[in-house]
């Protein structure tokens, strides 16, 4: 169980155990009421239960609704002191069992209610109690409101003392948040120096020696030099690409990315990108790209980055096809390399391509299968919803 369910949890299970707590203390309270109900005062038998009744279980209000619970019960404390006759020798207007629970629900009012409420409570049950308890020959018991006053004294000090509690453990559980979400930033950031040391500087390089040889070499013949600014070309767009991954790494996840991610009308320009890179790519596009969400579009751009990447890299000098049909509910794309007249470099392979391309497809909800062909060629094919 998680930490932030763990106090939750503690609290639905106080409640629960308060709750049959609370049961059982009524129903014994109310078979102590019942039968000692014809020792205090004179009442037919039929309405004994429900006098009981009235005068123990609205301490069953004493979580959900205090100040409804104890209108209830000093009401009927009101009605039996009222119309009851007590019995010879019980000077007590109503049991000691309802006087037991009037206090509680004064002091669970005191602790839950509103201040005008609790006032009104404390008021109206001193009155009660000053007119109908027996009092000296003076006059009545006027000491039941300073009583009465300082239970509702103490149970608003204690309300007092468990919000500042709650204010506490929810000031804790805040803190304990922005400590794991600055841990998190903070390893992001590491990241994106590590990638920013590792792979940018070195792309980098690359576009400052492309950029560069046609003055560094003399003699540069014309194709080498667009060579050369081909490189220049898909070094800068790759370096602009991890830019705007590591700006994503550095931010807390809630600003804007600062440069446009990829979307599906930029396939074109990635194959013609590729094709100036020296790769056989052919393009078929059928459908409107703009109608591809962005989410998608973008998910759409890295399955065919990635898999010419990998055609370039397993089968070099290998002609790809490239198809993108963009229908009313679902996009399908398809990569298709034929073999290569070549052996692959020694220690290509073995890296995550596949399996982050899937991980993106089903993340919007695609598919993505991918293996060879019966030609000894590979293919990728992914289906993808359009919004």
């Amino acid at each position: 169980m998680s930490t932030q369910l763990r106090p939750a949890a503690r609290r639905i299970a106080a409640r629960t155990w308060f709750d049959i707590s609370t049961v059982a203390v009524a129903l014994i309270l109310y078979s102590i009421a019942w039968p000692t109900l014809f020792v205090t005062h004179e009442v037919p038998a039929a309405a004994a239960p429900l006098l009981a009744a009235l005068a123990v279980f609205p301490i069953l209000f004493v979580r959900i609704n205090p100040a409804l619970g104890w209108a209830l019960s000093a009401g009927s404390a009101l009605l039996v002191s009222v119309g009851l006759s007590s019995t010879p020798g019980n000077d007590l207007p109503f049991q000691v069992v309802h006087v037991i629970v009037l206090f509680v629900l004064l002091f669970a009012v005191a602790l839950r209610a509103s201040m005008p409420i609790v006032v009104v409570a404390w008021a109206a049950q001193s009155m009660l109690f000053a007119t109908t308890m027996p009092g000296s020959a003076d006059g009545p018991l006027w000491g039941w409101p300073m009583g009465f006053g300082a239970l509702a004294l103490v149970g608003y000090l204690l309300r007092t003392v468990l919000a500042s509690r709650r204010k506490l453990e929810h000031q804790e559980e805040a803190t304990e948040l922005e400590r794991a979400r600055r841990a998190i930033l903070e390893e992001k950031a590491r990241i994106a120096r590590d990638l920013h040391d590792v792979v940018a500087h070195h792309m980098s390089m690359v576009v400052v020696q492309a950029q560069t040889a046609p003055y560094r070499i003399a003699d540069l013949d014309p194709a080498a030099r667009t060579e050369f600014e081909s490189i220049g070309a898909t070094a800068r767009t790759a370096l602009n690409e991890i830019r705007g991954m590591l700006g994503v790494l550095r931010s807390d996840g809630q600003l804007p990315e600062h440069a446009p991610q990829p979307r599906a009308t930029d396939v074109p320009e990635l194959c013609a990108s590729a094709q100036r890179a020296g790769l056989p790519v052919e393009c078929t596009v059928t459908g409107a790209l703009e109608s591809v969400q962005e989410t998608t579009g973008l998910t759409v751009y890295r399955v065919v980055q990635e898999s010419m990447a990998n055609a370039a890299r397993h089968a070099p000098g290998a002609p790809v096809l490239v198809a993108v049909a963009v229908g009313p509910d679902a996009v399908t794309v398809t990569v298709r390399n034929a073999p290569s007249a070549t052996v692959p470099r020694p220690g290509v392979g073995g890296g995550h391509g596949i399996d982050g391309m899937r991980t993106r497809v089903a993340a919007v909800g695609g598919t993505l299968t991918a293996g060879p062909t019966g030609d000894g060629g590979f293919e990728v094919s992914a289906k993808l919803p359009t919004r």
